[in-house]
């Protein structure tokens, strides 16, 4: 019997690199929604490790819950999890006009019980994601995050030196690394390009001074994360609508992510898999709150890190989800994992967030662009999904609501899409088009 090689399970060694890889593809973005938030509150930098250590260990288990799965919980496919940036500013707004920490968790578990409950509710739109959509949504995911890749490549916001040539030198070196191998290397090799552009990248950077080992020193080697360190959870009626927003946003992106992968792996997101992937970002939500830390929902950029591979089991991103308990265990090794440089992430980066971007374009290579209004709906989908990630101030005079809806770029792309595909080829009559035919059937 033949096994899809989302289900293989490589060799021990493929799945520690390869695992390693989607670790350090996604750390900078999972500490940093704690580093944003504590920084807000004025958090002491014990309360701020701690923070980073629950968020890591929760992250190593969402993803486990999302690529193993147990009964109707998780997608079963290679989705790495984490801290959801939707959730930023309604987090800071909740704990910085009294609510504190207490506040942010009620609100958290609310939402991610919300989310368990919807899931299904979710499901049932898969119908509303044809290639048209879905192609559209890829783009806009991957092209809203390669600012963030410009952003590590400079040298990392708030860098006293952001933007400097040799920051951008080192970026360059490291994207010519992945690229080399990728290339030049032996298959194995060429799978681990991006863990190999980091390891080159992170042997030139210590000894021209990019990196700062000093948080190795002042870390503990161990760290048990205990439920309601930092207080009961209080339940307060504005913070937990805020949420339940985010709730809706993350929701939205999730499916985006799920879909891309499933097109990735060539294993197709049913409307039961969906719903059972957005029941596992509830539960791990519902965890974060208990736990300490923050809503969780999938991350775009190891979506294009299984693009760029072409890896596809589900077993090497559980073994990348084991990693980050053993991580949030023990804070010694993450300080370790977090002194790799900004513009070492940033060189990789940009080849991964420009991989989701082109698997975009590659779903819309079979999207019928004749005779119809299909230009139409990919350009003004994408347009308005820039928005926000071009003009980060553009809805800052809008209610709050709108604001956490809207400067996602990935829920404002998304939702236009979906819009338009139904005015455009489903409001005044069924086109035979196979571009606007919901997605198998």
């Amino acid at each position: 019997m033949t096994v899809h090689p989302v289900d293989e399970v490589p060799p021990i060694r493929h799945l520690a690199a390869f695992g390693l890889q989607h670790v350090l593809a996604m750390y900078a973005g999972a500490v940093a929604v704690p580093l944003i938030v504590g920084g807000a509150m004025k958090l002491s930098a014990a309360d701020l490790s701690y923070l980073i250590t629950a968020d890591l260990l929760v992250c190593g288990i969402a993803t486990l819950i999302q690529c193993v799965g147990f009964w109707r919980f998780g997608v079963r496919l290679p989705i790495m999890q984490g801290c959801t940036f939707a959730a930023v500013s309604p987090m800071v707004l909740i704990g910085t006009t009294g609510g504190g920490l207490p506040a942010i968790y009620g609100s958290v578990i609310v939402a991610g019980l919300a989310i368990v409950l919807l899931a299904p509710v979710f499901g049932k739109l898969l119908r509303f994601f044809p290639p048209l959509v879905t192609g559209t949504v890829i783009l806009v995911i991957g092209l809203s995050l390669l600012p963030v890749a410009g952003n590590w490549a400079a040298g990392g916001v708030g860098s006293a030196d952001f933007g400097a040539p040799k920051n951008i030198g080192l970026a360059a070196f490291v994207l010519a690394v992945v690229l080399a191998v990728q290339r030049f290397g032996p298959p194995f090799l060429s799978r681990i390009a991006v863990l190999a552009g980091i390891a080159v990248g992170l042997a030139v950077a210590v000894p021209f001074g990019f990196t700062d080992f000093g948080g190795v020193g002042d870390a503990d080697w161990v760290g048990i994360s205990t439920p309601f360190h930092f207080g009961a959870p209080v339940f307060e009626a504005s913070a937990i609508i805020s949420m339940l927003v985010v709730a809706l946003v993350t929701m939205t992106e999730t499916t985006g992510d799920l879909i891309a992968v499933g097109e990735l792996t060539g294993r197709e997101v049913k409307e039961s898999s969906l719903a059972d992937g957005l029941r596992a970002d509830g539960l791990s939500t519902v965890l974060g709150g208990v736990f300490n830390t923050f809503p969780y929902t999938a991350y775009a950029q190891n979506v294009g890190l299984v693009g760029m591979t072409r890896v596809k089991s589900r077993w090497v991103v559980a073994a990348a989800g084991g990693l980050l308990v053993v991580l949030g265990l023990l804070p010694k090794l993450g300080a370790v994992v977090a002194a790799v440089p900004a513009p070492v992430l940033g060189g990789a980066g940009l080849v991964m967030f420009g991989t989701v971007a082109a698997s975009g374009l590659r779903t819309l290579a079979g999207v019928d662009f004749r005779d119809n209004h299909n230009l139409t709906v990919v350009a003004v989908s994408v347009a308005v999904g820039l928005l926000p990630v071009g003009v980060p101030t553009v809805y800052e005079k809008f209610p709050d609501w709108f604001q956490t809806v809207m400067n996602s770029g990935i829920s404002a792309g998304c939702l236009t899409a979906i819009v338009l595909n139904l005015l455009f080829n489903h409001l005044p009559s069924r086109a035979s088009s196979p571009a606007v035919a919901p997605a198998d059937g």
